[in-house]
């Protein structure tokens, strides 16, 4: 009465592998024809719900010209949906996310293994077929304390990525040039100015009200920070539009303003946390732009060419 189950469970389990296996030779012809080789990293934890996950979406984001990029768990769960609500909040893609058991990838062969737990490091510590295994051991983020444990290590497999690039990206068939060109796109943000930009009370609490609302223009800055002066309010959304953190855009006669999608991951990390745990600070302000009236039409603004 089992025979039947098990034959379904095998053939299903069989498709599967050959459609990954089919897939990447179709990506391996695409990248010899462009002349450039990638690299397959499996990224591995227990349950391919969270970290695997966020450190998959991460390193396509950032590299996925020069990786294939995949992940899998030793004890496959359904992807969770604050890992899913973390990645979004930072405009990252995630359509295609699915849970995946190691057992998939069974013979199939990487440049680079990652386990992303003690667990799956020990379950895991040779993989058959790995050129290198990394151990990375990060907290998982359902068992952290905080207002944002998805965001906090989503922000610390980030920063972790962005080591994993400047390092192994000199151990490929690369020439210096190019190394120079990636570690030049990762630190071409300057840290010091925008920490600068974050001592004085307009600035810091016009991002944390743009990060709030989305978007938020000149008039209602005034309303919610009680500031009668527009050239002050203007002087202080210049600093922060030439430290590049802020992009502005006109639609009739307002002026919007909102976060810099372009801004690296680590730096809108900083912005969503300080906001998210310091929201008494924005309380008044928040309520000031709730009872405003007139205020700017930003449907409109929003389905601007």
């Amino acid at each position: 009465m089992y025979i039947m189950p098990l034959i379904l469970f095998m053939e299903n389990l069989y498709i599967r592998k050959v459609v990954y296996i089919i897939s990447h030779m179709f990506d391996v012809g695409v990248f010899f024809m462009n002349g450039k080789k990638k690299q397959n990293v499996l990224f591995l934890c227990t349950g391919n719900s969270a970290r695997s996950q966020m450190a998959e979406v991460l390193l396509r984001h950032r590299a996925g010209d020069k990786f294939d990029v995949f992940s899998a768990g030793t004890e496959p769960d359904e992807v969770d949906i604050r890992a899913v609500d973390a990645l979004n909040k930072f405009g990252l893609a995630v359509e295609t996310l699915r849970s995946k058991s190691v057992e998939e990838f069974d013979g199939q062969k990487f440049d680079y293994v990652i386990t992303l737990c003690d667990k799956a490091n020990n379950e895991c510590r040779s993989y058959p077929g790995a050129n290198k295994q990394l151990a990375w051991d990060f907290p998982d983020p359902k068992l952290r304390s905080g207002n944002t444990p998805f965001s906090t290590t989503l922000n610390e497999l980030n920063n972790r990525l962005s080591m994993f690039l400047l390092v192994e990206e000199k151990s490929l068939d690369k020439s210096n040039d190019d190394v120079e060109e990636v570690a030049e796109q990762y630190t071409a943000f300057d840290p010091i100015s925008f920490y600068k930009t974050l001592t004085d009370d307009i600035r810091l609490k016009t991002l944390m009200l743009a990060h709030y609302h989305g978007e938020i223009c000149v008039c209602e800055l005034m309303e919610a920070l009680q500031e009668e002066s527009q050239p002050k309010v203007s002087r202080n959304l210049a600093v922060l539009k030439k430290a590049k953190v802020i992009t502005d855009r006109r639609h009739g006669q307002w002026v919007f303003y909102r976060i810099n999608p372009t801004l690296p991951l680590w730096v809108k990390s900083v912005i969503a946390q300080t906001t998210e745990n310091n929201v008494p600070l924005i309380n008044e302000q928040l309520q000031r732009l709730e009872n405003m009236h007139n205020r700017p039409d930003k449907s409109n603004f929003c389905n601007a060419g």
